[in-house]
């Protein structure tokens, strides 16, 4: 067996979901071995992500351990035998594994929902806009890294799957360049808010009541509900969320977060009233 010695994000998903599977049918390791006929080191390196498994043995263990959700064991034998080699892994070595991640999680997403507070989405930001953000960071990029990871974000861009997003008006008006970088970003984000896929929503300054400026995230849609994962960021990268229990609390804040928003109408309307004033 070929242990990986860096998983993506997406391995160590499936042998998370295999552990929970275990777990639930109250397996030890050692017993789900004997079901192999492996050891118990084989499996724990499945479930952490450093090493394949096949579609049989997936099919075997979920048959013992009485899983019975045949769309959900189907979705883990993908994810356990595709072999997409994404345009990310250009930028394997290049950049922090957690940008290929997430472009290996866009690639995958059934549909992509996110509220932002602060920035405009990386999604919909223009080049100058996402140059102006990672030059921010401290201590500061060399010249050549910091092209790598606009590029990057630009490339991540090229979807068409479904995605919605709330955006609240800080994030609109802070200006991490010069106003004409400004103008520029809420003039592309206008245009982009017309497309089928694409739905813009704006929270203004002026809600009342509004106590969820924590609500930052990225959520992507699985094959199935038990797949979809959250993302948000922490100081050194981003953070994958993937337990039911706060999955199902992430599906209500992005509810409670897009209720109170403008509709698109409104806020395409919003976003060029700000961007002539500028």
């Amino acid at each position: 067996m070929v242990l990986r010695r860096e998983p993506t994000a997406r391995q160590m998903r499936l042998g998370v979901e295999l552990r929970r599977l275990r777990e639930a049918a109250g397996f030890t390791t050692v017993e789900a071995a004997a079901l192999l006929g492996v050891n118990r080191v084989q499996i724990s390196q499945i479930e952490t992500g450093a090493a394949g498994v096949s579609e049989q043995r997936i099919r075997r263990l979920a048959s013992h351990y009485a899983c019975s959700d045949a769309e959900f064991i189907a979705a883990l034998t993908v994810m356990a035998t595709d072999r997409t080699q994404g345009w990310w892994e250009e930028y394997r070595g290049h950049l922090p594994t957690s940008f290929l991640d997430l472009a290996e999680l866009d690639h995958h997403a059934t549909f992509l929902r996110e509220v932002a507070i602060l920035y405009v989405p990386g999604l919909l930001q223009t080049e100058d806009y996402a140059r102006a953000v990672f030059s921010s960071r401290v201590p500061e990029l060399a010249p050549e890294e910091l092209e790598l990871r606009v590029s990057h974000r630009m490339r991540r861009q090229r979807l068409t799957r479904p995605y919605e997003v709330v955006i609240h008006e800080s994030a609109l008006r802070i200006r991490v360049s010069d106003r004409a970088a400004s103008r520029a970003q809420l003039i592309q984000l206008a245009k982009l808010s017309e497309a089928d896929h694409i739905t813009v929503r704006v929270i203004p300054f002026d809600l009342d009541g509004f106590a969820r400026a924590a609500s930052a995230m990225t959520y992507a849609g699985g094959p199935v509900p038990k797949l979809d994962t959250v993302v948000r960021d922490v100081p050194h990268g981003s953070a994958f969320i993937d337990s039911e229990a706060q999955l199902a609390a992430f599906r209500t804040r992005f509810r409670k977060v897009e209720a109170v928003s403008l509709t698109p109408e409104q806020s395409r309307d919003f976003i060029n009233r700000l961007a002539k004033e500028l």
